[in-house]
């Protein structure tokens, strides 16, 4: 199978790359590189025959245009997202023009590209997405496909806007589309401004490990080669027109969470004294926290065999361990515009 990637610098995108040419698929990886990118993600691959990369922004049709003519891909899949939940309060305008004006001029040029090939049954257009579309839960209760879309945030409302965009596509213009709804990725590659790298390289550092509010928001934790598996599984199996929740079943509070990062760096990499936890600092939520995400991939279970693969507890030990033993690829990151900074604090 031939996939044509958008956003495969990235964090998630990385992995599908590496994991596609793994099995053998032939990946077109299109990337944009702006400053969440990072081409050492796709070193592994960089020289394999079935990998090429192609830098173009999805906003540029005409790029789009050339690239699919050029390439003939059996399957998009669409990774490419600004993903920032504080940065996305602090500028909300990259996130329309990204996550939205991008996604609607992807899927018009997927759309003629489609339609030349003499509509396939077989192409796909996989639209990965965030539960972040859902809203926010209470105590109980579970994200499902038919979960009503409350976005909270500038972010969730550009990638629900997105969703909209290619069931609408699909609906009116027959594109055979699917359609991905994932919980908090995590693992090795992760931009070194998101949750859990943040308290990695903050503790290393000595520096204070922010924790918002008061800690009790719960996420639900992915490790990001489970969601990789995931994608390439719904892409060639997945019914046209249907969404897929893709979630770890692995549910930690903030505070939890950190101060399991903290065990993991005592026993790996000990302070001389005290723990890393000493280092925990509670400070001003952001505006519109959500309290709680919880996916139920009962969907994906059901109809095709997925289940995630890595508990939180192995995930999060194989993840310090990369970032133990990957410094010089996180130090060059650290340079980058707003890593390090507070952001998401206007309102």
């Amino acid at each position: 199978m031939k996939l044509l990637v958008t956003g495969g610098a990235g964090f998630i995108g990385s992995a599908v790359v590496r994991l596609a040419v793994a099995r053998g698929h032939s990946v077109v990886n299109l990337d944009a590189l702006t400053y969440a990118a990072c081409l050492d993600n796709v070193a592994t691959v960089a020289d394999n025959p079935r990998y090429s990369f192609e830098q173009a922004d999805i906003r540029d049709r005409a790029a789009m245009d050339r690239i699919l003519a050029q390439h003939k891909p059996d399957a998009i899949m669409h990774l490419a997202a600004e993903s920032h939940v504080d940065r996305s309060i602090d500028g909300p305008g990259t996130f329309i023009e990204t996550n939205i004006t991008g996604t609607y001029t992807l899927l018009e040029a997927a759309r003629a590209y489609w339609v030349a090939q003499g509509r396939p049954t077989s192409f796909r257009f996989h639209h990965i997405s965030t539960d972040e579309v859902f809203g926010s839960l209470g105590s109980e209760g579970q994200f499902t496909e038919e979960t009503p879309y409350d976005p909270r945030s500038p972010y969730s409302a550009s990638k629900a806007a997105s969703d909209h965009l290619v069931q609408a596509w699909h609906h009116t213009y027959g594109l055979p589309i699917v359609l991905t709804n994932c919980s908090n990725n995590y693992g090795p590659y992760h931009f070194p401004e998101k949750l859990i790298p943040v308290i990695i390289l903050n503790a290393l550092a000595g520096k204070p490990l922010p924790i918002y509010g008061d800690g009790s928001n719960v996420r639900d934790w992915l490790y990001v080669e489970d969601h990789a598996d995931a994608l390439l599984l719904v892409v060639q199996q997945g019914a046209v027109g249907r969404s897929y929740n893709i979630g770890g079943e692995n549910e930690r509070s903030n505070l939890d969470l950190v101060r399991s990062l903290c065990g993991i760096l005592d026993e790996l990499r000990p302070k001389p004294q005290g723990s890393y936890a000493d280092q925990i600092t509670f400070v001003t939520d952001r505006p519109g926290h959500d309290a709680r995400y919880a996916i139920d991939p009962a969907r994906i279970s059901t109809e095709l065999g997925w289940r995630p693969s890595v508990t939180v507890e192995e995930g999060l030990r194989r993840t310090v361990e990369w970032y133990l033993a990957n410094e010089g690829w996180w130090r060059a990151l650290q340079e980058r515009s707003g890593v390090g900074e507070r952001l998401g604090v206007k309102s």
